[in-house]
């Protein structure tokens, strides 16, 4: 077994001796539980005369040493910890016994990380990027531990993210749940406070959308063969990773509906929505014979990529992205897929149908009418044609402005 306990005559008292592979030295740990580990016996001759070391030192007793005890206790950890990493059950660090830039807030991190791999794909990418590139680096040079963790110690992780206000709080967030983790396993006995909401800087982005007219000019140069999976994403408001996960067996032929039941996350099929709810949907009549059509054909997914190569043949993101792209530049245009489709069609029932932002929140089948009030913030051209609906009144008035 590894490690073993060193005498330390000049000082009289152990310490543990540790090689460190990684760093291709011996390690010296000298402190059991913050506390050093002092000689409290000596070995004695017949006579009384204490035995002499080969510097003249007395010789421990370890028999009766209460330090040499407690380097046996400290021995017996470590040694724990690391059978423990050898069968893959924790991560083995040495800076937990020597307290030198350790923090316990990276290795538990990692064993929460472990709890969470069941989770949506994109989901779990996303925990584990946030603590490779900006929890687990500042805790390696804020060693602090984990009861320690303090509304001043968030502020200071909040002030480390290079990242816009949605990517700071993704990652604050991403540490609270953390943080519940460890207060639901007793670890700590508290949720410390978080910054507040200001405190993040996040600047909502200005909905950007297209008008009818465009939109279909965008749809009308899709290739034929690509343009079905278009246009159920511009009459059903659904995301793009819903359109290519459905499968014909969401659709109801007789009363003709659609179930929204699966995802792509992370590139992967998932058999849930990124809301984790089921949405019931009808098919616009228009695309009621097409649908019917394609229901029917052979093949597990309503929209089939003829160019796909994966089995299944079904669309992805990316092919979406580069078809959508492609026409853009086809009508002179320079929008998003999900500006160009699910904003603009929403933004279009608002501002072009004059329709209440509850009767959208139906169609879209949002939890919180909040979800829906950025489709409220109607373009120039219809601010203008409101401002200007009783101008009539004002003509005398710019008669003699005149």
């Amino acid at each position: 077994m590894k490690g073993k306990p060193y005498y330390f005559s000049d000082r009289n008292r152990w310490r543990i001796g540790w090689y460190d592979e990684k760093a291709h030295k011996l390690i010296f740990i000298d402190k059991y539980n913050g506390n050093y580990m002092p000689v409290t016996a000596f070995k004695k001759k017949k006579g009384g005369q204490y035995l002499l070391g080969e510097k003249n030192n007395f010789i421990p007793d370890k028999d009766k040493c209460q330090g040499y005890k407690l380097a046996q206790k400290l021995l017996a950890l470590i040694q724990g910890r690391w059978e423990q990493a050898r069968r893959g059950e924790c991560t083995f660090r040495i800076e937990e016994f020597t307290k030198k830039g350790w923090t316990d807030v990276i290795p538990y991190f990692e064993k929460w990380l472990k709890t969470k791999a069941k989770k949506k794909p994109a989901t779990y990418k996303g925990y584990k990027s946030y603590f490779r590139n900006w929890i687990k680096p500042f805790f390696e040079k804020y060693p602090i531990q984990l009861h320690e963790v303090q509304l001043d110690t968030l502020d200071k992780l909040l002030e480390s993210l290079k990242l816009s206000g949605k990517g700071k709080h993704n990652v604050m967030m991403c540490f609270h749940a953390f943080l519940d983790y460890a207060w639901r396993a007793k670890r700590i006995f508290e949720i410390p406070p978080f910054p507040k909401k200001e405190d993040y800087e996040i600047v909502e982005p200005t909905i950007t959308w297209l008008p009818s007219d465009r939109q279909i000019s965008i749809l009308d140069v899709i290739p034929e063969e690509h343009q079905p999976i278009f246009w159920f994403l511009k009459y059903h408001l659904r995301r793009p990773a819903e359109a290519c996960a459905l499968h014909k067996c969401d659709y109801d032929l007789i009363n003709k509906v659609f179930t929204i039941r699966r995802s792509i996350s992370a590139r992967k099929l998932v058999s849930s929505t990124k809301t984790s709810k089921e949405h019931v949907i009808p098919c616009h009549s228009r695309m009621v014979p097409l649908i019917d059509f394609l229901a029917q054909q052979p093949g597990d997914f309503m929209f089939q990529n003829p160019r796909a190569r994966k089995a299944g043949k079904r669309y992805t993101n990316e092919s979406l992205n580069t078809i959508w792209k492609d026409a853009c530049k086809k009508a002179g245009e320079n929008i998003d897929m999900y500006s160009g489709l699910k904003h603009s069609s929403c933004s279009q029932f608002i501002n072009e149908q004059g329709m209440a932002l509850s009767d959208l929140q139906t169609i879209t089948d949002h939890a919180r009418l909040d979800s829906v009030n950025k489709y409220a913030k109607t373009e120039v051209a219809r601010k203008r044609e409101l401002m200007e609906a009783g101008s009539e009144k004002l003509s005398g008035l710019l008669r003699l402005v005149k």
